[in-house]
This record gives C-alpha cells, structure tokens and sequence, in this order.
C-alpha cells in the first residue's frame, strides 16, 4: 500500500522520511504481534494434545475423545496438530474397540452359561431346512401339546426376541387382531394390533373348526410380557381376543410360568446376541483403522 500518496492530498500535510520510517515500524509491529499470537495457539494446541495422549495412555478414552475435539474446534488452524489429533483419534478408537473385545470375551461364557440353565423346561423348534433361527418354547405350550385348544402362548427365538401368540380354536371365526390382559382389579395391558395377513396373523377352516393364530413380536408384545411378569402367582389374569367377535380365556398358572421363564430367557440372550454384534463390529472398525495407521 502507498502511504505517502494515501496522505499527500491531506492539508498542510507533508509527508517526509520520519513519516515512512513510523509507518514501517508500525507494519512490522503488526506482523510481530500477529506471528506472536499464532504461536500463543499452537502452544495451546499442542498443551491440548498433551493432554489428550495422557489420557489415552490410560485408557480414558471418552475423556480423550473429548479433548482431541476441542483442539478441532478452538484450532481449526493449526494443520500440524490437527494431523496428530487425527491419529490419536484412531489410536484412541482401536484402544476403545480393543476394551469393548475383551469386556465381550469375558462376559458372554457367563451370560452363555445362564442361559443353558434357562432353557431347561423349554424345547428348540427349529426346521433347518426352512429357517436359521429357532424358537425356545416352553414344554407345555408346544403344538403337539395343545392340538385344538385356545391358549396364550409364548417363545423367544435363539437371537432373544421374544413374542406372545394368541391362538383360537373353535366353530366359528372371530377374526381377532389383538390381545388384551387384566387382573380383577382393573389394571390390563393390551399387544399392538396385529391386522391379517396369511402370516403373522393367519388363520385356517378344518372339517368345519376354525384357528387363528396372531403373533406379536417385540414391541408389539412387551407391554403385555412386562404386566404378567409383575403380576403376583396367584392372581388370576383374563385374556381377552380383540379386534373381533367377543372371545376370552383365563391364563392356566403354567401359562403365566411360561410367559416368566420366556421372559428370563430373553434377556439373557438377546445380551448374548447384542455382545456377538458389538464384537464383530469392534474387529471391524480394528481392521479399518488399521489400514488408516499404516
């Protein structure tokens, strides 16, 4: 910039040699205090990173994934540190992946053990040929047991999602859609309709009987699950047919046995599912990260 013809049409003003020596030393001021402060944030940023490897060296690795984003946020800037930041954030998520294993590796024998006690009193319905998955369900409650009957029952396949189904048997159709359950004092809770399909709702006519048969899975039952779970041994629990004709039953105390016990299991094993996910998901983001470190 030319300061002296920036200022020659000011009045009665003269611009001379002490002027252009000001002016250069005001420039180079300016820059001095510039450079000064742009170290004053690498040395920050770098305490930061400091910081931030201490805490991965002990395996405090949600703290140090805190403190490697403030140095992305607060020195966006600063190109250096940001590289290392970068590498210790890889660092810190194979360490992070690598914990996650070894907590996996330890606690599924104990859950896998928990859950062979479990499933004594249940059999595993599994046609190989059609499906991958089977279905832990309790003795009683197999078809075999209850050919031509109306009952509630209840399973949990070997991924431990557990599921009620509301089977019907009789002369006539109701064409029920859902399930509701209640105790003599009013309290209930009711599945998620389940409309007809052929498939989770599905029904069928032999020599003059109909059945139909409604299957709530997960959310659609767990609000019914949890109510018998907590309802004490000896009340008596009604199990209306909706969505319909009117049809009702009371739950036998092995059916209410059965819906407990299938809900102990289900926890234990839908634990042991969600551990295999997250372990194949931590060898997963090991390789990846792997590959970025080289």
């Amino acid at each position: 910039m030319d300061y002296k013809s920036l200022y020659s049409n000011l009045p009665n003003y003269k611009f001379g040699k002490t002027d252009s020596i000001k002016w250069n030393n005001i420039a180079f001021v300016a820059i001095l205090i510039l450079t000064l402060s742009g170290c004053g944030k690498t040395k920050e940023a770098r305490m930061h990173l400091a910081e931030a490897k201490k805490l991965y060296e002990i395996q405090n690795f949600e703290e140090a994934k805190n403190a490697i984003d403030t140095i992305r946020i607060r020195y966006p800037r600063e190109i250096g540190v940001l590289k290392e930041s970068l590498t210790l954030m890889r660092l810190v998520e194979r360490g992070e992946s690598e914990r996650n294993i070894a907590y996996c590796d330890s606690l599924t024998p104990i859950r896998m053990e928990e859950a062979e006690k479990l499933k004594k009193g249940f059999v595993l319905e599994k046609d190989t040929a059609y499906v991958d998955v089977g279905n832990y369900v309790w003795q009683q409650q197999t078809i075999e047991r209850n050919v031509e009957q109306s009952y509630v029952r209840c399973g949990v396949d070997e991924k431990g999602e557990i599921y009620i189904a509301s089977v019907y048997f009789g002369s006539r159709a109701i064409n029920h859609t859902g399930l509701k359950l209640s105790t003599p004092d009013g309290a209930y809770a009711e599945t998620v309709p389940v409309p007809y399909d052929g498939g989770m709702n599905f029904r069928f006519k032999d020599l003059g009987n109909t059945t139909e048969v409604v299957t709530y899975k997960s959310e659609k039952c767990i609000d019914a699950v949890n109510f018998v779970y907590n309802v004490g041994d000896k009340v008596r629990i009604k199990a209306e047919y909706t969505g319909g004709a009117s049809f009702s039953l009371y739950l036998s105390e092995n059916g209410k046995q059965a819906i407990k016990a299938t809900w102990d299991l289900a926890v234990v094993l839908s634990d042991i599912e969600a551990m295999r996910k997250e372990k194949e998901r931590a060898i997963k983001i090991i390789m990846y990260l792997d590959e970025k470190l080289k």
